[in-house]
């Protein structure tokens, strides 16, 4: 299972850094959760092509958004912070726990969202539910990375699957 997650991300992300407009093949995110001992904190990236957010923020919120712009409202990291809220959830050894949205930046077609889950230490279990997009997107496919303990593991969630299960036992 975990050398056919790592084919379908190595297959996808080609087209995933590729694509300039919403009229892509294939529907992806690229969420990445790595352990820092020396912070005790989960550090997440998540990436999501501008343009796919842009609209579901447009469906969701408000129809004038456009994202990467010189002058962004300051509504939108408002919105994207409540979106990823609802949308991406983590747990620590069973239970739920919170992430600060740190900031994000946009690089070529791609929106970096940069998250952090403080005080995580003696880790057993993580728990991620992953269902960016999923509301506008039927086709979307998020490819969750977890790197934490030694550990590397790639989950491919879709919406009949979206969550996950890594433990450390």
């Amino acid at each position: 299972m975990k050398s056919f997650s790592l084919f379908i991300a190595f297959l996808i992300l080609p087209f995933f850094t590729s694509t300039t407009n919403n009229n892509h093949e294939y529907y992806v995110s690229v969420t990445q959760v790595e352990y820092s001992e020396k912070a005790q904190s989960l550090q997440i990236i998540s990436q999501i092509f501008i343009n796919d957010f842009e609209t579901l923020l447009r469906k969701r919120y408000d129809e004038n958004i456009t994202l990467d712009t010189e002058q962004e409202d300051e509504v939108v990291e408002t919105y994207m912070k409540r979106y990823l809220a609802d949308k991406l959830k983590f747990s620590v050894n069973g239970s739920p726990v919170s992430f600060k949205f740190i900031g994000k930046e946009y690089k070529e077609d791609i929106t970096y969202c940069y998250l952090e889950v403080e005080n995580v230490s003696n880790i057993k279990s993580i728990g991620v539910t992953n269902q960016l997009l999923f509301d506008v997107f039927a086709d979307q496919q998020n490819i969750l990375r977890l790197k934490l303990l030694g550990k590397n593991k790639s989950f491919l969630l879709v919406p009949e699957n979206d969550s996950c299960l890594l433990n450390f036992k």
